[in-house]
């Protein structure tokens, strides 16, 4: 009789030997915006998310699946293979770094290697990457690069050329707009290009603030959540412990942890209704628990329409007869968000919370119940701030059904995972420069079984904060502070803190951290 570990084995060559005698599959890559790791169905959530509900039904889904805790560095990441900070796109100790950082030359996007294998790659939503999207690789793009209304097309780039007239209004909702052009590209490339493989990278805003959505979204869940974050916490915990998607204890909210920026005027600004800490909820006004239980009921209802959108993608799919060998993967740019903040068209308190002219952000409160079970926030590199829901569906290429992948991965496995697929094996050069050594290693054998990826360790810094992850080990440390210890096979919820209690573990990781940011620090510093 064969032990598991002989069937394990089996299993992975068996997918192996698959995949290499099928069609290369088509990519579409899906990236949401400051959704929280419980936001999904499938991951604990009780909104309508019925489309990426099937999808993991009939695929996957990743337990330990990280990003970078913020917008552009995942985004960096997700599309090179290369942590942020080794390509200029986030900051190191001593290097400056971030959203205005441009990557050297050999660190192309990943559409830049599919198009030698034959890919088509089209671009839709959300950009955040340096240069311009055709450069990148992609043959086509909708670059909406206006994330401050979600009701107008200003700031809106077709193919690299800004879109005019600007328009306004609810028939303009990026949501649907992202999808609209999504499924140009794809009947497009259905009727001119069938031959070809396609990657396709679609990018949405929601649920990013402002918290705008539509009217008719936003009544599925007007009063959902008047019974306050603490119950919603509650609820959204046992259904993932009932899916088995986390073992850990339910992390406490920390209380005094408000906004990462300073908002001073946002009482004048908001009103009374306005909170800046995750108070309990029964310490809340009727007029505080209305104003924070509305806010919630719209970024629902912004994850409830971006559902449906992908729904109306999926079908293209299907009408095309793309879907079978089409692997669809789905992840978040970083956690909830905690901010709170007016800018770009300001706040009218007197118009429909939700609509063009209120700036709304969910804050630190129901940001708490989104990131359930975890501790922190988007910009922070606690669990809370960097895991994600990570779906997985490829009928062709994916037997399993309805299972959990528990292997820690990171979006700088996106790259090598679909290069595998594609058949791709990248250059050592690239317009003249030797390429290095990428950190991101292939989830294809996950894929197959739910075994783990071998890597030394993972890696973040954002804004100060730092952590590593070696096996069940992490540390993380909030800037300016001391190395927390915990280990996550038994404290995602990092509420335990063995730094004192295994001194020599919390070395070998800070050795590690260390490590890893020095050889970074060469790779920017090199001339």
């Amino acid at each position: 009789m064969m032990n598991l570990f002989t069937k394990v084995i089996l299993s992975g060559c068996c997918f192996l030997a698959t995949l290499h005698a099928a069609p290369k599959p088509n990519v579409v890559l899906i990236l949401a915006d400051d959704l929280g790791y419980s936001d999904l169905g499938c991951y604990g959530s009780e909104i309508a998310t019925p489309n990426l509900d099937a999808l993991a039904k009939n695929g996957l889904r990743f337990t330990q699946f990280y990003n970078t805790a913020r917008c552009w560095p995942t985004r960096a990441a997700l599309l090179t293979g290369y942590y942020a900070q080794q390509i200029h796109r986030d900051a190191l100790p001593s290097v400056r770094g971030g959203v205005m950082g441009k990557r050297q030359p050999w660190a192309p996007l990943l559409p830049a290697y599919l198009t030698k294998v034959g890919y088509r790659s089209y671009h839709t939503g959300k950009w955040h990457i340096d240069g311009k999207v055709l450069d990148g690789g992609f043959d086509k793009s909708l670059n909406i690069a206006s994330p401050g209304n979600f009701f107008t097309t200003a700031g809106t780039y077709r193919d690299d050329v800004a879109v005019k007239p600007v328009q306004v209004g609810e028939e303009h909702y990026i949501t649907i707009t992202t999808a609209n052009h999504a499924i140009e590209c794809l009947k497009d490339h259905a009727k001119n290009t069938p031959d070809k493989p396609f990657f396709q990278y679609i990018a949405f805003h929601a649920p990013h603030f402002p918290l705008h959505a539509l009217p008719q979204d936003i009544a599925k869940y007007r009063d959902k959540y008047l019974e306050g974050w603490d119950k919603l916490r509650q609820q959204r915990y046992r259904r993932q412990r009932e899916m088995g998607l986390i073992t850990t204890e339910l992390s406490l909210v920390e209380k005094d942890v408000g906004p990462p920026a300073p908002f001073p005027e946002f009482r004048e600004k908001l009103g009374d209704g306005e909170i800046l800490h995750p108070l309990p909820w029964n310490d809340l006004t009727e007029e505080q628990k209305r104003f924070q239980a509305t806010k919630m009921a719209i970024h629902a209802a912004m994850v409830d329409r971006m559902d449906q959108e992908i729904g109306r993608i999926i079908a293209q799919l299907k009408a095309m007869n793309a879907y079978d060998n089409t692997l669809i993967l789905f992840a978040s740019d970083n956690g909830a968000s905690a901010e709170v903040m007016v800018r770009d068209g300001g706040h009218d308190k007197n118009a429909e919370p939700g609509s063009a002219a209120t700036y709304l952000c969910l804050g630190p409160g129901f940001s708490s119940a989104c990131n359930t079970p975890f501790r922190r926030h988007k910009t922070w590199v606690h669990e809370g701030g960097i895991s994600t829901s990570l779906i997985a569906h490829w009928p062709r290429g994916i037997a399993a059904k309805n299972e959990l992948r528990h292997t820690p991965a990171h979006v700088i496995d996106i790259v090598p995972t679909i290069l595998e697929l594609a058949g791709v094996e990248k250059p050592g050069e690239w317009q003249g420069e030797k390429v290095p050594p990428a950190p991101g290693k292939s989830l294809v054998p996950a894929l197959g079984s739910d075994v783990a990826i071998e890597r030394e360790g993972l890696w973040w810094m954002h804004e100060g904060h730092r952590a590593a992850r070696c096996g069940d080990w992490k540390i993380v440390s909030l800037h300016g502070k001391d190395w927390e210890l915990y280990d996550l096979s038994k404290d995602r919820a990092e509420q335990h803190n063995l730094a004192e209690k295994a001194p020599e573990t919390l070395q070998r990781l800070m050795q590690y951290w260390q490590r890893q940011c020095a050889e970074f620090t060469r790779l920017v510093e090199k001339p």
